[in-house]
Protein backbone atom coordinates (compact mmCIF):
# COMPACT_ATOMS: atom_id res chain seq x y z
CA UNK A 1 0.00 0.00 0.00
CA UNK A 2 1.04 3.67 -0.83
CA UNK A 3 -0.22 5.21 1.84
CA UNK A 4 0.41 5.25 5.91
CA UNK A 5 2.70 3.85 8.27
CA UNK A 6 5.42 1.61 7.94
CA UNK A 7 4.17 -1.97 9.62
CA UNK A 8 6.86 -0.76 12.42
CA UNK A 9 5.47 2.57 13.05
CA UNK A 10 1.86 0.50 13.13
CA UNK A 11 2.82 -1.85 15.22
CA UNK A 12 4.89 0.30 17.87
CA UNK A 13 1.80 2.21 17.74
CA UNK A 14 -0.54 -0.04 18.99
CA UNK A 15 1.86 -1.61 21.49
CA UNK A 16 1.96 1.91 22.98
CA UNK A 17 -1.65 2.18 23.53
CA UNK A 18 -2.03 -1.61 25.10
CA UNK A 19 0.97 -0.34 27.48
CA UNK A 20 -1.09 3.15 28.33
CA UNK A 21 -4.56 1.09 28.79
CA UNK A 22 -2.72 -1.32 30.81
CA UNK A 23 -1.79 1.54 33.52
CA UNK A 24 -5.08 4.04 32.96
CA UNK A 25 -7.80 2.07 32.00
CA UNK A 26 -8.01 -1.16 34.10
CA UNK A 27 -11.39 -2.84 34.51
CA UNK A 28 -11.76 -1.41 37.68
CA UNK A 29 -10.88 2.33 36.22
CA UNK A 30 -13.26 1.84 33.73
CA UNK A 31 -16.31 0.67 35.93
CA UNK A 32 -15.83 3.16 37.57
CA UNK A 33 -16.14 6.06 34.94
CA UNK A 34 -18.74 4.02 33.61
CA UNK A 35 -20.65 4.13 36.98
CA UNK A 36 -19.92 7.98 37.75
CA UNK A 37 -20.62 8.96 33.91
CA UNK A 38 -17.91 10.48 34.12
CA UNK A 39 -15.72 11.42 30.63
CA UNK A 40 -12.08 11.44 31.36
CA UNK A 41 -10.34 14.24 29.94
CA UNK A 42 -7.21 14.06 31.52
CA UNK A 43 -6.82 11.15 29.96
CA UNK A 44 -7.93 11.61 26.69
CA UNK A 45 -5.30 14.64 26.62
CA UNK A 46 -2.32 11.97 27.12
CA UNK A 47 -3.37 10.01 24.60
CA UNK A 48 -3.55 13.64 22.07
CA UNK A 49 -0.32 14.12 23.70
CA UNK A 50 -0.56 17.21 26.20
CA UNK A 51 2.75 17.00 28.03
CA UNK A 52 6.13 14.99 26.95
CA UNK A 53 4.56 11.72 27.84
CA UNK A 54 1.79 12.07 25.80
CA UNK A 55 0.60 9.25 22.76
CA UNK A 56 -0.11 11.74 19.95
CA UNK A 57 -2.44 9.72 18.89
CA UNK A 58 -4.22 12.48 17.03
CA UNK A 59 -1.09 12.85 15.09
CA UNK A 60 -2.03 9.99 13.44
CA UNK A 61 -4.76 11.34 10.99
CA UNK A 62 -3.24 14.58 10.31
CA UNK A 63 -0.97 14.40 7.21
CA UNK A 64 2.53 14.70 8.01
CA UNK A 65 2.68 18.49 6.20
CA UNK A 66 0.83 19.87 9.24
CA UNK A 67 3.00 18.15 11.27
CA UNK A 68 1.06 14.89 11.60
CA UNK A 69 1.94 11.47 11.12
CA UNK A 70 0.35 11.41 8.05
CA UNK A 71 -1.41 7.76 8.65
CA UNK A 72 -3.83 5.95 6.15
CA UNK A 73 -7.46 4.32 6.40
CA UNK A 74 -5.25 0.99 7.00
CA UNK A 75 -4.04 2.28 10.08
CA UNK A 76 -6.79 4.10 11.42
CA UNK A 77 -8.96 0.99 11.38
CA UNK A 78 -6.23 -0.94 12.99
CA UNK A 79 -5.80 1.93 15.74
CA UNK A 80 -9.79 2.54 15.95
CA UNK A 81 -10.16 -1.53 16.57
CA UNK A 82 -7.69 -1.49 19.30
CA UNK A 83 -9.48 1.63 21.29
CA UNK A 84 -12.85 0.03 20.46
CA UNK A 85 -11.64 -3.03 22.03
CA UNK A 86 -10.24 -1.45 25.25
CA UNK A 87 -13.30 1.18 25.82
CA UNK A 88 -15.67 2.46 23.39
CA UNK A 89 -16.22 5.58 25.37
CA UNK A 90 -13.09 6.86 25.32
CA UNK A 91 -12.50 6.07 21.98
CA UNK A 92 -15.59 7.75 21.05
CA UNK A 93 -13.49 10.78 22.72
CA UNK A 94 -10.56 10.61 20.01
CA UNK A 95 -13.23 9.20 17.17
CA UNK A 96 -14.62 12.44 17.71
CA UNK A 97 -11.75 14.73 16.75
CA UNK A 98 -10.66 12.43 13.71
CA UNK A 99 -14.71 13.22 12.60
CA UNK A 100 -14.54 16.91 14.38
CA UNK A 101 -11.30 17.55 11.59
CA UNK A 102 -12.23 16.17 8.19
CA UNK A 103 -14.75 19.26 7.00
CA UNK A 104 -11.14 20.91 7.50
CA UNK A 105 -8.80 18.01 5.87
CA UNK A 106 -11.23 17.75 3.24
CA UNK A 107 -13.14 20.92 2.77
CA UNK A 108 -10.90 23.81 3.94
CA UNK A 109 -8.60 25.69 1.46
CA UNK A 110 -5.07 25.19 2.00
CA UNK A 111 -4.28 28.03 4.22
CA UNK A 112 -7.15 26.61 6.57
CA UNK A 113 -5.54 23.72 6.42
CA UNK A 114 -2.42 24.67 7.33
CA UNK A 115 -3.45 26.99 10.10
CA UNK A 116 -6.14 25.03 11.70
CA UNK A 117 -4.39 21.05 11.33
CA UNK A 118 -1.21 22.53 12.64
CA UNK A 119 -2.92 24.00 15.68
CA UNK A 120 -4.83 20.94 16.55
CA UNK A 121 -1.16 18.80 15.71
CA UNK A 122 0.96 20.89 17.89
CA UNK A 123 -1.67 21.70 20.52
CA UNK A 124 -3.29 18.18 20.77
CA UNK A 125 -6.57 20.07 20.83
CA UNK A 126 -9.67 17.79 20.81
CA UNK A 127 -12.45 18.82 17.98
CA UNK A 128 -16.37 18.20 17.95
CA UNK A 129 -18.18 17.78 14.48
CA UNK A 130 -21.29 19.93 14.81
CA UNK A 131 -23.65 18.59 12.13
CA UNK A 132 -26.68 16.63 14.34
CA UNK A 133 -30.37 19.00 14.94
CA UNK A 134 -32.71 18.02 17.53
CA UNK A 135 -35.46 17.56 14.60
CA UNK A 136 -32.86 16.45 11.49
CA UNK A 137 -30.89 13.69 12.65
CA UNK A 138 -29.36 12.24 10.31
CA UNK A 139 -30.52 14.18 7.55
CA UNK A 140 -28.17 16.76 6.81
CA UNK A 141 -30.11 18.92 4.41
CA UNK A 142 -33.06 19.41 7.09
CA UNK A 143 -30.47 22.34 8.82
CA UNK A 144 -31.69 24.97 10.73
CA UNK A 145 -28.84 26.57 11.99
CA UNK A 146 -28.38 29.48 9.91
CA UNK A 147 -25.12 31.58 9.17
CA UNK A 148 -26.40 35.12 8.23
CA UNK A 149 -23.63 37.39 6.46
CA UNK A 150 -22.09 40.61 7.93
CA UNK A 151 -21.19 42.53 4.75
CA UNK A 152 -19.18 45.56 5.46
CA UNK A 153 -18.60 47.72 2.50
CA UNK A 154 -20.35 45.83 0.14
CA UNK A 155 -18.26 42.58 0.87
CA UNK A 156 -19.03 39.83 3.44
CA UNK A 157 -16.68 39.87 6.53
CA UNK A 158 -17.92 37.08 8.50
CA UNK A 159 -21.22 35.67 9.40
CA UNK A 160 -22.91 35.13 12.96
CA UNK A 161 -24.37 31.80 13.74
CA UNK A 162 -27.68 31.22 15.52
CA UNK A 163 -29.03 27.29 16.07
CA UNK A 164 -28.70 24.22 17.92
CA UNK A 165 -26.93 20.97 17.43
CA UNK A 166 -27.27 17.74 19.18
CA UNK A 167 -25.70 14.36 19.99
CA UNK A 168 -22.72 15.80 19.82
CA UNK A 169 -19.63 14.28 21.13
CA UNK A 170 -17.19 16.01 22.74
CA UNK A 171 -19.51 18.55 22.67
CA UNK A 172 -19.27 19.63 26.69
CA UNK A 173 -15.08 19.35 26.54
CA UNK A 174 -14.30 19.94 22.49
CA UNK A 175 -11.54 23.18 21.72
CA UNK A 176 -12.68 23.80 18.49
CA UNK A 177 -15.81 22.73 16.69
CA UNK A 178 -16.70 22.35 12.69
CA UNK A 179 -20.61 23.38 12.70
CA UNK A 180 -22.81 23.30 9.48
CA UNK A 181 -25.57 26.15 9.23
CA UNK A 182 -27.46 27.18 6.53
CA UNK A 183 -25.63 30.39 4.35
CA UNK A 184 -28.08 32.08 1.93
CA UNK A 185 -25.79 30.03 -0.52
CA UNK A 186 -26.47 26.46 0.87
CA UNK A 187 -25.09 24.78 3.95
CA UNK A 188 -21.84 25.78 4.88
CA UNK A 189 -19.32 24.20 6.98
CA UNK A 190 -17.85 27.05 9.78
CA UNK A 191 -14.61 26.55 12.03
CA UNK A 192 -15.76 27.85 15.59
CA UNK A 193 -13.49 28.37 19.04
CA UNK A 194 -15.04 27.07 22.29
CA UNK A 195 -14.61 30.68 23.57
CA UNK A 196 -16.67 32.62 20.51
CA UNK A 197 -18.99 34.78 22.39
CA UNK A 198 -22.37 33.34 22.28
CA UNK A 199 -21.27 29.69 21.75
CA UNK A 200 -22.55 27.33 24.71
CA UNK A 201 -23.45 23.86 25.56
CA UNK A 202 -25.96 21.87 27.47
CA UNK A 203 -25.39 19.59 30.50
CA UNK A 204 -23.90 15.61 29.26
CA UNK A 205 -26.77 13.32 28.33
CA UNK A 206 -27.34 10.42 30.93
CA UNK A 207 -26.87 7.49 28.13
CA UNK A 208 -27.25 3.91 27.83
CA UNK A 209 -23.80 2.75 26.91
CA UNK A 210 -19.99 4.68 26.19
CA UNK A 211 -20.98 6.29 29.66
CA UNK A 212 -16.99 7.60 29.44
CA UNK A 213 -17.38 9.77 26.00
CA UNK A 214 -19.17 12.68 26.62
CA UNK A 215 -22.33 14.09 24.11
CA UNK A 216 -23.73 17.36 24.93
CA UNK A 217 -25.90 20.13 22.83
CA UNK A 218 -24.01 23.01 21.67
CA UNK A 219 -26.31 26.59 21.24
CA UNK A 220 -24.71 29.14 18.80
CA UNK A 221 -26.45 32.71 19.11
CA UNK A 222 -25.49 35.04 16.85
CA UNK A 223 -21.68 33.71 17.37
CA UNK A 224 -19.62 35.48 14.85
CA UNK A 225 -16.99 34.11 12.90
CA UNK A 226 -14.80 36.08 10.40
CA UNK A 227 -15.49 35.11 6.70
CA UNK A 228 -12.18 32.92 6.69
CA UNK A 229 -13.60 30.46 8.92
CA UNK A 230 -16.09 29.68 5.99
CA UNK A 231 -14.49 26.26 5.12
CA UNK A 232 -13.07 25.93 1.38
CA UNK A 233 -14.43 30.14 1.53
CA UNK A 234 -17.40 29.54 -0.68
CA UNK A 235 -20.77 28.68 0.35
CA UNK A 236 -22.85 25.67 -0.36
CA UNK A 237 -20.77 22.84 -0.56
CA UNK A 238 -21.12 21.82 3.10
CA UNK A 239 -23.64 18.89 2.03
CA UNK A 240 -20.62 17.84 -0.88
CA UNK A 241 -18.01 18.00 1.83
CA UNK A 242 -19.34 15.94 4.09
CA UNK A 243 -20.18 13.11 1.76
CA UNK A 244 -16.65 13.44 0.90
CA UNK A 245 -15.80 11.69 4.00
CA UNK A 246 -18.44 9.13 5.21
CA UNK A 247 -16.69 6.01 3.25
CA UNK A 248 -13.98 7.02 5.65
CA UNK A 249 -15.85 7.92 9.16
CA UNK A 250 -17.70 4.93 8.27
CA UNK A 251 -14.74 2.50 8.47
CA UNK A 252 -13.75 4.08 11.89
CA UNK A 253 -16.98 3.54 13.55
CA UNK A 254 -17.14 -0.11 12.01
CA UNK A 255 -13.81 -0.63 13.25
CA UNK A 256 -15.30 0.48 16.87
CA UNK A 257 -17.86 -2.05 16.50
CA UNK A 258 -15.25 -4.60 15.57
CA UNK A 259 -13.17 -4.32 19.00
CA UNK A 260 -15.99 -3.88 21.21
CA UNK A 261 -17.37 -7.38 19.61
CA UNK A 262 -14.17 -8.62 19.93
CA UNK A 263 -13.71 -7.46 23.51
CA UNK A 264 -16.85 -9.51 24.85
CA UNK A 265 -15.89 -13.02 22.95
CA UNK A 266 -12.20 -12.16 24.47
CA UNK A 267 -14.34 -12.41 27.95
CA UNK A 268 -16.42 -15.59 27.18
CA UNK A 269 -13.71 -17.66 25.31
CA UNK A 270 -11.48 -17.99 28.07
CA UNK A 271 -14.54 -18.31 30.40
CA UNK A 272 -15.98 -21.13 28.62
CA UNK A 273 -12.84 -23.03 28.79
CA UNK A 274 -12.65 -22.69 32.92
CA UNK A 275 -16.63 -22.56 33.29
CA UNK A 276 -17.22 -27.00 33.72
CA UNK A 277 -20.98 -27.84 33.24
CA UNK A 278 -21.73 -31.64 33.70
CA UNK A 279 -18.45 -32.74 34.29
CA UNK A 280 -16.82 -31.57 31.17
CA UNK A 281 -16.19 -27.13 30.15
CA UNK A 282 -18.42 -25.18 28.01
CA UNK A 283 -16.05 -25.06 25.24
CA UNK A 284 -16.41 -28.66 24.62
CA UNK A 285 -20.20 -28.87 24.16
CA UNK A 286 -21.74 -27.72 20.68
CA UNK A 287 -24.58 -25.83 22.14
CA UNK A 288 -22.61 -23.67 23.84
CA UNK A 289 -19.46 -22.87 20.99
CA UNK A 290 -21.68 -23.84 18.33
CA UNK A 291 -24.55 -21.04 18.80
CA UNK A 292 -22.43 -18.45 21.78
CA UNK A 293 -18.95 -18.52 19.97
CA UNK A 294 -18.17 -20.01 16.41
CA UNK A 295 -21.05 -17.52 14.82
CA UNK A 296 -19.78 -14.48 15.98
CA UNK A 297 -16.62 -14.74 15.16
CA UNK A 298 -17.64 -15.65 11.48
CA UNK A 299 -19.47 -12.74 11.48
CA UNK A 300 -16.59 -10.13 12.92
CA UNK A 301 -13.85 -11.57 11.07
CA UNK A 302 -16.25 -11.07 7.92
CA UNK A 303 -16.68 -7.60 8.86
CA UNK A 304 -12.99 -7.27 9.03
CA UNK A 305 -11.95 -8.86 5.45
CA UNK A 306 -14.47 -6.19 4.33
CA UNK A 307 -13.04 -3.23 6.47
CA UNK A 308 -9.71 -4.50 5.47
CA UNK A 309 -10.17 -4.54 1.26
CA UNK A 310 -12.03 -0.96 1.84
CA UNK A 311 -8.93 0.30 3.52
CA UNK A 312 -6.67 -0.88 1.20
CA UNK A 313 -8.65 0.39 -1.77
CA UNK A 314 -9.16 4.13 -0.12
CA UNK A 315 -5.37 3.77 0.45
CA UNK A 316 -4.17 2.97 -3.03
CA UNK A 317 -6.65 4.00 -5.03
CA UNK A 318 -8.18 7.44 -3.10
CA UNK A 319 -12.06 7.92 -3.29
CA UNK A 320 -14.62 7.84 -1.23
CA UNK A 321 -16.08 4.69 -1.56
CA UNK A 322 -19.09 5.82 0.52
CA UNK A 323 -20.93 2.35 -0.31
CA UNK A 324 -18.58 0.31 1.12
CA UNK A 325 -17.83 2.62 3.66
CA UNK A 326 -21.25 1.58 4.74
CA UNK A 327 -21.51 -2.24 3.92
CA UNK A 328 -18.44 -2.28 6.03
CA UNK A 329 -20.08 0.21 9.12
CA UNK A 330 -22.87 -2.40 8.79
CA UNK A 331 -21.15 -5.46 8.81
CA UNK A 332 -19.16 -4.91 11.49
CA UNK A 333 -21.30 -2.73 14.00
CA UNK A 334 -24.33 -5.39 13.57
CA UNK A 335 -22.01 -8.64 14.37
CA UNK A 336 -20.28 -6.44 16.84
CA UNK A 337 -23.72 -5.71 18.64
CA UNK A 338 -24.71 -9.66 18.21
CA UNK A 339 -21.32 -10.62 19.88
CA UNK A 340 -21.70 -8.47 22.76
CA UNK A 341 -25.36 -9.80 23.50
CA UNK A 342 -24.17 -13.45 23.14
CA UNK A 343 -21.29 -13.12 25.57
CA UNK A 344 -23.74 -12.16 28.09
CA UNK A 345 -25.71 -15.21 27.52
CA UNK A 346 -22.35 -17.29 27.30
CA UNK A 347 -21.46 -15.80 30.87
CA UNK A 348 -25.08 -16.89 31.95
CA UNK A 349 -25.97 -14.70 35.69
CA UNK A 350 -22.23 -13.59 35.78
CA UNK A 351 -22.66 -11.53 32.44
CA UNK A 352 -25.02 -9.86 33.31
CA UNK A 353 -23.48 -8.28 36.36
CA UNK A 354 -20.96 -5.08 35.74
CA UNK A 355 -18.16 -6.68 37.34
CA UNK A 356 -17.47 -9.33 34.56
CA UNK A 357 -17.38 -5.99 31.81
CA UNK A 358 -19.42 -8.26 28.97
CA UNK A 359 -22.73 -5.75 29.68
CA UNK A 360 -20.61 -2.93 29.71
CA UNK A 361 -19.22 -4.28 26.56
CA UNK A 362 -23.24 -4.63 25.30
CA UNK A 363 -24.25 -0.91 26.13
CA UNK A 364 -21.61 0.24 24.59
CA UNK A 365 -21.82 -1.38 21.13
CA UNK A 366 -25.00 -0.62 20.56
CA UNK A 367 -24.11 2.76 19.75
CA UNK A 368 -21.90 1.74 16.93
CA UNK A 369 -24.96 0.93 15.08
CA UNK A 370 -26.62 4.68 15.36
CA UNK A 371 -24.58 7.16 15.22
CA UNK A 372 -22.71 8.06 11.79
CA UNK A 373 -25.88 6.81 10.47
CA UNK A 374 -27.95 4.34 11.71
CA UNK A 375 -28.32 0.90 10.43
CA UNK A 376 -31.32 1.43 8.80
CA UNK A 377 -30.20 4.10 6.82
CA UNK A 378 -26.82 2.07 5.87
CA UNK A 379 -29.27 -0.38 4.41
CA UNK A 380 -30.40 2.09 2.56
CA UNK A 381 -27.52 3.81 1.68
CA UNK A 382 -26.30 0.46 0.29
CA UNK A 383 -29.52 -0.77 -1.53
CA UNK A 384 -29.54 2.84 -3.13
CA UNK A 385 -26.11 2.47 -4.56
CA UNK A 386 -26.15 -0.94 -5.91
CA UNK A 387 -29.45 -1.17 -7.07
CA UNK A 388 -27.93 1.74 -9.68
CA UNK A 389 -25.28 -0.49 -10.29
CA UNK A 390 -27.50 -3.33 -10.91
CA UNK A 391 -29.60 -1.54 -13.19
CA UNK A 392 -26.76 0.24 -14.92
CA UNK A 393 -25.19 -2.82 -15.98
CA UNK A 394 -28.68 -4.23 -16.91
CA UNK A 395 -28.44 -6.99 -14.01
CA UNK A 396 -25.40 -8.06 -14.77
CA UNK A 397 -23.29 -6.44 -11.48
CA UNK A 398 -23.20 -9.50 -9.14
CA UNK A 399 -23.09 -11.99 -12.04
CA UNK A 400 -19.90 -10.89 -12.86
CA UNK A 401 -18.96 -10.46 -9.52
CA UNK A 402 -20.10 -13.75 -9.04
CA UNK A 403 -18.28 -14.93 -12.15
CA UNK A 404 -14.97 -13.19 -10.40
CA UNK A 405 -15.19 -15.25 -7.01
CA UNK A 406 -16.19 -18.58 -9.55
CA UNK A 407 -12.23 -17.92 -10.81
CA UNK A 408 -10.53 -17.69 -7.44
CA UNK A 409 -12.44 -20.73 -6.74
CA UNK A 410 -11.15 -23.08 -9.37
CA UNK A 411 -7.38 -21.96 -8.70
CA UNK A 412 -8.44 -21.76 -5.01
CA UNK A 413 -10.73 -24.59 -4.42
CA UNK A 414 -12.65 -25.21 -0.92
CA UNK A 415 -12.00 -21.85 0.24
CA UNK A 416 -15.61 -20.65 0.04
CA UNK A 417 -15.40 -18.63 -3.08
CA UNK A 418 -17.38 -21.24 -5.10
CA UNK A 419 -19.98 -20.91 -2.32
CA UNK A 420 -20.01 -16.86 -2.06
CA UNK A 421 -20.61 -17.65 -5.84
CA UNK A 422 -23.93 -19.28 -5.83
CA UNK A 423 -24.93 -15.97 -3.16
CA UNK A 424 -24.13 -13.24 -5.56
CA UNK A 425 -25.65 -15.23 -8.27
CA UNK A 426 -29.10 -15.61 -6.42
CA UNK A 427 -28.19 -11.88 -5.19
CA UNK A 428 -28.55 -10.75 -9.25
CA UNK A 429 -31.67 -12.71 -9.95
CA UNK A 430 -33.72 -11.39 -6.41
CA UNK A 431 -32.42 -7.83 -8.13
CA UNK A 432 -34.04 -8.13 -11.57
CA UNK A 433 -37.42 -9.82 -10.43
CA UNK A 434 -37.47 -6.91 -7.86
CA UNK A 435 -37.18 -4.46 -10.92
CA UNK A 436 -39.30 -6.65 -13.64
CA UNK A 437 -42.15 -6.82 -10.87
CA UNK A 438 -41.74 -3.41 -9.13
CA UNK A 439 -40.98 -4.45 -5.61
CA UNK A 440 -38.75 -1.93 -4.53
CA UNK A 441 -42.39 0.21 -4.27
CA UNK A 442 -42.40 -1.18 -1.05
CA UNK A 443 -39.40 0.16 1.45
CA UNK A 444 -39.38 -2.75 3.55
CA UNK A 445 -38.27 -4.43 0.89
CA UNK A 446 -35.12 -1.83 -0.37
CA UNK A 447 -34.12 -1.87 3.18
CA UNK A 448 -33.90 -6.10 3.21
CA UNK A 449 -32.26 -6.09 0.25
CA UNK A 450 -29.56 -3.66 1.12
CA UNK A 451 -29.17 -6.29 3.88
CA UNK A 452 -28.78 -9.18 1.43
CA UNK A 453 -26.04 -7.15 -0.33
CA UNK A 454 -24.29 -6.28 2.37
CA UNK A 455 -24.40 -10.10 3.50
CA UNK A 456 -23.43 -11.38 -0.69
CA UNK A 457 -20.38 -9.13 -0.40
CA UNK A 458 -19.06 -9.52 3.01
CA UNK A 459 -18.60 -13.21 1.98
CA UNK A 460 -16.98 -12.39 -1.26
CA UNK A 461 -14.21 -10.21 0.90
CA UNK A 462 -13.58 -12.90 2.90
CA UNK A 463 -12.67 -15.45 0.79
CA UNK A 464 -11.09 -13.70 -1.18
CA UNK A 465 -8.96 -12.47 2.34
CA UNK A 466 -9.16 -16.51 3.06
CA UNK A 467 -7.52 -17.05 -0.37
CA UNK A 468 -4.91 -14.30 -0.35
CA UNK A 469 -3.64 -15.76 3.25
CA UNK A 470 -3.38 -19.25 1.71
CA UNK A 471 -1.17 -17.82 -0.73
CA UNK A 472 0.37 -15.31 1.88
CA UNK A 473 -0.50 -12.01 -0.21
CA UNK A 474 -2.25 -9.77 2.66
CA UNK A 475 -1.16 -6.71 3.43
CA UNK A 476 1.90 -7.04 5.77
CA UNK A 477 -0.06 -4.47 8.34
CA UNK A 478 -3.24 -6.93 8.49
CA UNK A 479 -4.28 -8.53 11.48
CA UNK A 480 -2.68 -11.35 12.51
CA UNK A 481 -5.31 -12.77 14.89
CA UNK A 482 -6.27 -16.32 12.38
CA UNK A 483 -3.80 -17.65 10.43
CA UNK A 484 -4.30 -19.02 6.95
CA UNK A 485 -6.50 -22.18 7.52
CA UNK A 486 -8.45 -20.59 10.36
CA UNK A 487 -9.39 -18.13 7.89
CA UNK A 488 -10.23 -20.89 4.72
CA UNK A 489 -12.92 -22.23 7.57
CA UNK A 490 -14.16 -19.15 8.74
CA UNK A 491 -14.46 -17.91 4.85
CA UNK A 492 -16.51 -21.65 4.00
CA UNK A 493 -18.86 -21.29 7.16
CA UNK A 494 -19.53 -17.47 6.35
CA UNK A 495 -20.01 -18.35 2.45
CA UNK A 496 -22.62 -20.92 3.58
CA UNK A 497 -24.69 -18.83 5.84
CA UNK A 498 -24.25 -15.80 3.32
CA UNK A 499 -25.53 -17.69 0.50
CA UNK A 500 -28.68 -19.25 2.33
CA UNK A 501 -29.57 -15.98 3.25
CA UNK A 502 -29.34 -14.31 0.64
CA UNK A 503 -31.58 -16.88 -1.21
CA UNK A 504 -34.31 -17.58 1.58
CA UNK A 505 -34.59 -14.15 2.72
CA UNK A 506 -34.66 -12.97 -0.60
CA UNK A 507 -37.39 -15.57 -1.68
CA UNK A 508 -39.27 -14.47 1.33
CA UNK A 509 -39.34 -10.86 1.14
CA UNK A 510 -40.29 -11.83 -3.18
CA UNK A 511 -43.06 -13.59 -1.91
CA UNK A 512 -43.86 -11.15 0.76
CA UNK A 513 -44.42 -8.56 -1.91
CA UNK A 514 -46.30 -10.87 -4.11
CA UNK A 515 -43.54 -10.76 -6.69
CA UNK A 516 -44.01 -14.07 -8.28
CA UNK A 517 -47.20 -16.19 -8.98
CA UNK A 518 -47.73 -19.76 -8.07
CA UNK A 519 -46.61 -20.96 -11.59
CA UNK A 520 -43.26 -18.85 -11.30
CA UNK A 521 -42.50 -20.13 -7.64
CA UNK A 522 -41.00 -23.28 -8.70
CA UNK A 523 -39.06 -22.05 -11.56
CA UNK A 524 -37.66 -18.89 -9.71
CA UNK A 525 -36.53 -21.34 -6.56
CA UNK A 526 -34.27 -23.49 -9.23
CA UNK A 527 -33.04 -19.89 -10.74
CA UNK A 528 -31.82 -19.31 -7.03
CA UNK A 529 -29.69 -22.59 -7.22
CA UNK A 530 -31.83 -23.14 -4.07
CA UNK A 531 -30.99 -26.88 -3.73
CA UNK A 532 -27.77 -26.57 -4.66
CA UNK A 533 -27.38 -23.88 -1.76
CA UNK A 534 -28.86 -26.67 0.39
CA UNK A 535 -26.32 -29.06 -0.83
CA UNK A 536 -23.31 -26.98 0.19
CA UNK A 537 -24.35 -26.78 3.72
CA UNK A 538 -22.69 -30.11 4.01
CA UNK A 539 -19.61 -30.40 5.94
CA UNK A 540 -20.51 -27.22 7.81
CA UNK A 541 -20.99 -28.82 11.63
CA UNK A 542 -16.89 -30.19 10.70
CA UNK A 543 -15.85 -27.01 9.77
CA UNK A 544 -17.24 -24.95 12.80
CA UNK A 545 -15.73 -27.89 14.68
CA UNK A 546 -12.85 -27.78 13.60
CA UNK A 547 -12.31 -24.20 13.97
CA UNK A 548 -13.69 -24.69 17.79
CA UNK A 549 -10.35 -26.49 18.11
CA UNK A 550 -8.49 -23.97 16.80
CA UNK A 551 -9.80 -20.71 19.14
CA UNK A 552 -9.52 -23.09 22.17
CA UNK A 553 -6.28 -24.96 20.64
CA UNK A 554 -3.61 -22.23 22.72
CA UNK A 555 -6.10 -21.36 25.94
Amino acid sequence: MKAGLDKESLEMTLDMIDEFAAGELSDAKLIELDHNDEFPIEIVKQLFGEGEEGLGIHLLFIPEEYEGMGGGAFDVYRICEKMGHIDLGVATGVLATFLGSDPIIFGGTEEQKKIWMTKIAEKGLLVAYGATEPDAGSDLGALRTIATPVEKDGKVVGYKITGNKQWISNGGFADLYTILAKTPGGPSWFVVERSAEGFGHGKPEDKHGIRASNTASLHLNDVYVDADRLLGGEEGRGLFQAQLVFGYTRLMVAAFGLGGGWAALDRAIPYSAERIQGGEPLSKKQGYTHKLIIPHIVRLETSRAYIEETAERIDTDGGNLNTEGAIAKYLATEAGNDAAEAAIQALGGYGYTKEYMVEKYKRDVRITTIYEGTSEIMEMTIFRDRWQEHLKTRGQYYHTMAGEMETRAAANPDTGADVAALGLHALADILENARVKRLTRNQHVMFRMGELIACAEGAAAMAKRAIRAARKKLVDKTDRRFDADALVLISRIGAREAAMKVAEEGMRWTCAADGLSEDEMSAFEAKLQLSTIHRVQGGMLTDMENLVNIVYKNL
